[in-house]
């Protein structure tokens, strides 16, 4: 769910998908998985820049 709202973030610009993206960070670091979402933050700061190149 983190992952598909972080690319229709990307691909559509729209805040409350951004919103939720961050919910579901803050969530996953709650639950003990602070390894996960530190991987997923680097998957989307890549993807964003293939988006952009």
């Amino acid at each position: 769910m983190r992952n598909f709202s972080w690319k229709y973030f990307t691909l559509t610009g729209d805040v409350e998908s951004f919103m939720l993206y961050k919910e579901m960070a803050q969530v996953g670091a709650e639950n003990g998985s602070v390894e996960s979402v530190q991987d997923q933050d680097e998957l989307a700061v890549l993807d964003l820049e293939d988006a952009s190149g």
